[in-house]
């Protein structure tokens, strides 16, 4: 006779296949292979309490390889986390809560958006580095009040990925001793048996890394799993486990073989399994021994719960004012008054957007003593160094600054992770031309709406020197191509200003866009830039012609303004930090600011001109960069460019027939 642990192991396989099997489309074999690792850590090493997914001490459980969802959802039904069956029978259908891929915000347990091979490997760093931070600003002895895990899984397919390797690379610099890995070794991906491609030894990878690999020769095996966890627990680094298994384990026809990856196995392979597996034959069947077993499991997590909301009430006798601070840092409260704040808003002088972010930083660090961040090993460039705010590493957990190193796209999505954990407030910094190495984790921050906040520097051909490969031209129109992102280029300090607190006030992700050249301050109030565009300079009479414009060539506009007035033509002068943020206002502001009447427009930015016509209309002009920029001094290629007064003056006329 079976026992329960291998009856509910089978369980989860079955009900794995029949949610694939009833939407006829999906991925069997991983969660077949994968249902023994699943039931080591879901029924005996994690600890959860399906009562309270968002419990804050709870263990992080991360689904690198997301196509693998059926496994999720199975777990997510049987242990009780509101998941019911006629979920699973909607798999992959309109308007249900289990997606083809897992979704944060989506289905309860799910802890993040996953499906894009190896950025769950470093989402689940970025829990293990947040939980670090926060344990090392408010845990006292006897009171260690942020102690929990990260488990994350992951397959042959997020091995590849080069995000899994600057993920793990960092990991292991920074000794994240409470993040365990599982990776899914079966050997075969869609195209076949891995070794068309991938012929290295992981282990040996990560080990050189600097994490503990473990193997366990047998992915059935429920106590070698046990003990691998066990003993990833005893050590200071990151553990790897390489998990041999086999997948689509126990359809006979299929095991082993592609055939199983990402298709239904059918109506007689799923029938031979379950008989090979000794299950019934229905579909969707759980018999009730199951469930009273992982509810069993499931009560250890709720006394855990139990455990620590009586230590966060001792805790907050013994620590009132950290209990403060580690509720206000869960709320993401905002000090009182900080939106209003003199000193936020003063800035003299020529100054560089990059500049004028790095002083806003600074300013907020003061306030907000959870803002954390760190650049692509670029932060003196990008001016993203919290000053007094220590470095963060193995050593400190205390820092407030990351060094990420040279690895855009993993520290994207690391911070999507420590996002994802609560309690801080992040932000990363790069070349903005390099924007494009994090896209994908910038896409997942905008699909989960996580607050993260991108500060992308040297934002044009004000880069100069460095070339057409360092100087942007079409990424400010692939981000603002992006749902759910802000896209802000402010075109001063008090803009800048506006910026930032829009970052932390907004719950979205946004990306700064910031010059490397210097620019001046304008005279206005700061606050119009919360409304994404807005009139900085008007005419004393009813506009000729509409002049806009966003980061440094707003200067030039401004001055085409004043040319153009001693020819009698009256100009009125938009700034557009953050197009998404305007096209939000109501009919009648943005009326205000660009009557439809006035069709005489022209917009000028050092980038791609696409996303201007929508504001120009095709009987107004866009002055921008649809081509690649060169090798020369920024004020050079401005005006070889076009980006000059005389060109937008020139452009008016055009436009108004003159």
């Amino acid at each position: 006779m079976m026992d329960i642990q291998q009856k509910t192991i089978n369980t989860i396989r079955t009900l794995a296949v029949d949610t694939v099997q009833k939407a006829n489309s999906g991925h069997p074999g991983a969660p077949m292979g994968m249902a023994a690792m699943a039931y080591a850590v879901w029924a005996d090493a994690m600890c959860h309490n399906p009562k309270d997914p968002q419990w804050q001490n709870r263990d992080r459980f991360v689904l690198s390889n997301g196509h693998a969802s059926a496994l999720l959802y199975s777990l997510l039904h049987l242990f009780g986390y509101g998941l019911t069956m006629d979920d699973l029978k909607n798999f992959r259908q309109w308007g249900s809560k289990t997606p083809g891929h897992p979704e944060y915000r989506h289905t309860p347990g799910v802890e993040t958006t996953t499906g894009p091979l190896g950025q769950g490997i470093a989402n689940a760093v970025g829990f293990a580095i947040a939980e670090t931070m926060l344990a090392a600003k408010f845990n006292k002895p006897e009171f260690p009040v942020v102690d929990h895990r990260v488990y994350a899984f992951c397959g042959d397919g997020c091995m590849m990925e080069g995000i899994a390797s600057e993920a793990a690379a960092l990991a292991g610099t920074m000794k994240l001793g409470k993040l365990t890995l599982l990776y899914d070794d079966n050997d075969i991906s869609i195209e076949g048996n891995t070794d068309i491609a991938m012929r290295e030894d992981v282990g040996m990878r990560f080990a050189a890394y600097g994490w503990q690999v473990i193997r366990v020769d047998d992915g059935n095996d429920v106590q070698k799993l046990l003990a691998a966890i066990a003993e990833a627990r005893r050590d200071d680094r990151p553990s790897l486990i390489i998990c041999k298994t086999i997948i689509g384990y126990g359809c006979p026809a299929k095991q082993g073989t592609a055939g199983c990856h990402g298709s239904p196995l059918g109506d007689d392979n799923v029938l031979a399994m379950k008989k090979t597996l000794g299950m019934p034959e229905g579909a969707f069947c759980v018999d009730d021994d199951v469930y009273a077993h992982l509810a069993e499991c499931a009560k250890r997590g709720e006394q855990r719960e139990a455990e620590w909301n009586d230590l966060m009430l001792r805790y907050a006798e013994k620590y009132p004012e950290l209990k403060k601070e580690y509720d206000a840092w869960f709320n993401q409260e905002l000090p009182e008054g900080l939106m209003d704040d003199p000193e936020l808003w003063a800035y003299d002088g020529r100054i560089a957007t990059r500049a004028t972010s790095g002083t806003m930083i600074n300013r907020l660090a003061k306030r907000l003593p959870n803002l954390v961040g760190g650049s692509a090993d670029l932060a003196p460039s990008n001016n993203t160094y919290i000053k007094d705010g220590g470095d963060y590493s193995a050593e400190n957990r205390s820092g407030r600054n990351m060094h990420f190193g040279v690895r855009e796209h993993a520290m994207a999505a690391i911070c999507n992770g420590m996002a994802l954990h609560g309690g801080l407030r992040v932000f990363c910094g790069t070349f903005f031309v390099f924007s494009d190495y994090m896209k994908h984790a910038i896409r997942m921050s905008a699909i989960m709406k996580l607050p993260v906040t991108y500060v992308l520097t040297h934002d044009s051909i004000g880069v100069g020197e460095d070339g057409a490969t360092h100087e942007p031209v079409e990424q400010l129109a692939g981000l603002r191509a992006i749902p759910d992102l802000q896209v802000i280029r402010p075109a001063d300090g008090k803009e800048t200003t506006a910026a930032w607190l829009t970052a932390i006030t907004s719950g979205l992700p946004t990306c700064l866009v910031l010059t490397r050249q210097s620019l001046p301050q304008y005279n206005h109030c700061g606050r119009c830039g919360f409304k994404g565009g807005y009139i900085l300079s008007d005419c004393d009479r009813t506009p000729d012609v509409l002049l806009m414009a966003s980061g440094s060539e707003v200067e030039q506009v401004l001055g085409a303004q004043a040319e153009l007035a001693k020819d009698g033509i009256a100009a009125r002068v938009i700034s557009m930090p953050c197009m998404e943020t305007f096209l939000k206002q109501d009919d009648e502001y943005r009326e205000s600011v660009m009557p439809n009447a006035i069709r005489a427009r022209v917009a000028m930015e050092a980038g791609a001109t696409m996303p201007w016509y929508r504001f120009t209309g095709l009987d107004g002009a866009v002055i921008g960069l649809d081509h690649y920029g060169a090798s020369a001094p920024a004020a050079i290629l401005f005006k070889e460019y076009g980006f000059t007064v005389e060109n937008v003056v020139a452009t008016a006329k055009r436009v108004l027939g003159k």
